[in-house]
């Protein structure tokens, strides 16, 4: 059965899995992401899903477009289905 929403511990550990293969700290993220440090955290912890906006910054930041991190989340979704 297809989930009815997207669980964002998954959204949450796709980014931080993005953040940790480019070595880069929260504190340089967020500050490159234009987010709060704790807004950042709570988002990668799955305590809060980000907006498209939110992602797109992030993406922007990482140097990775938006499509390859819905992707990932797909992806860690299919394995968990």
């Amino acid at each position: 059965m297809k989930q009815s929403s997207l669980d964002p511990q998954i959204v949450g550990m796709v980014i931080w899995r993005f953040r940790k293969r480019k070595r880069i700290s929260q504190e340089v993220l967020s500050g490159l992401a234009d987010l709060g440090r704790t807004h950042l955290s709570a988002i990668e912890r799955g305590e809060r899903k980000p907006t498209l906006e939110t992602l797109y910054k992030i993406s922007l930041a990482l140097g990775v477009s938006m499509s390859e991190i819905v992707s990932e989340i797909e992806d860690e979704i299919s394995k968990r289905s």
